[in-house]
């Protein structure tokens, strides 16, 4: 049987996760791989997998930071609100001063509302939104509560073109889990009159896990590497070491007294350092809402 862990990917672009997902069944050697956070095929960068029983921890690292690094063209819109999409209108962005782009840039920072993508993973009527804008249809999505709490820009270039002038400019976002970085570029674009796409995006971070802890697919293909199990527990959620009397409790699903590290998730291990589970605090007690070693 695999090892169970973590696997941080350094995903290729034009995969999908899911192909990502695949190839590493075939590496791992175990059909037990998920991934946490999606990425565009367009996109490259950290991809976390689990293996083997690290695929309970995904559902928890999907709720944590994220850090990108992006281009965004501000003078043509896409159905996609990138740069895989179909393009549409073009605008002259020529006239778009270096401080209309700051401006534009810290309405989009902060708590902000925002409306995912028409061409997104999210249900509406049971039905994803992808699905239905490639039939033709148009849904109403509503705009959520994200939070970008960095949004750098660096270089802005100006690009000559047939049409006019594209506004390039790179960025690097930090931003909330659920945070569409082809949504702020579709909306600094509107803000600024000339229509914007995301043109290139790269994944830098993941909650605790960078692009230094990141191996390509040919690396892992050359030697497969993970994070042991209980150093990814260790390395994402704060730890709690139990007794023996908590360690038997949590391992039978059972409450232990809360804990002062914070609702949770928390790491909750044997005294032997074995990790036996995720909690966290409920009102009086904290209880186990991933089990890794039951009884």
């Amino acid at each position: 049987m695999a090892e169970s862990g973590v696997v941080v990917v350094d995903k290729p672009a034009d995969w999908t996760s899911h192909d990502v997902v695949a190839k590493t069944r075939g590496l791992a050697r175990t059909r037990r791989v998920g991934h946490a956070g999606t990425l565009d095929p367009m996109a490259t960068g950290v991809l976390v997998l689990g293996i083997e029983k690290g695929t309970k921890l995904l559902g928890h690292l999907t709720l944590t930071e994220k850090t990108y690094e992006a281009t965004i063209r501000l003078g043509l819109v896409t159905n996609t609100d990138d740069a895989e999409g179909e393009p549409g209108v073009r605008t002259d962005a020529s006239d778009v001063a270096d401080a209309a782009v700051h401006a534009a840039v810290a309405k989009l920072t902060g708590l902000i509302r925002q409306v995912p993508p028409q061409v997104s993973a999210i249900k509406v009527n049971g039905e994803r939104a992808y699905k239905a804008a490639r039939e033709g249809k148009e849904v109403a999505l509503k705009a959520r509560e994200v939070t970008v709490a960095g949004f750098e820009v660096g270089d802005i270039r100006r690009v000559e073109d047939p049409a006019g002038v594209f506004v390039d400019l790179d960025a690097v976002i930090t931003c909330s889990s659920g945070t569409y970085i082809r949504s702020l570029a579709r909306d600094m674009g509107a803000d600024l009159g000339v229509g914007g796409h995301l043109a290139a995006l790269r994944r830098t971070r993941v909650g605790p896990y960078d692009l230094s802890q990141a191996r390509t697919l040919d690396q892992l293909a050359g030697e497969f590497t993970q994070v042991p199990l209980a150093q990814a527990v260790a390395t994402a959620f704060p730890v709690r070491t139990m007794d023996e009397t908590e360690t038997r409790a949590i391992r039978h699903g059972n409450r232990i007294g809360p804990s002062s590290l914070g609702d949770g998730p928390v790491g909750l291990f044997a005294p032997d350092g074995t990790v036996v589970a995720l909690g966290e605090n409920r009102p009086g007690h904290m209880k186990p809402v991933v089990v890794f070693s039951p009884a």
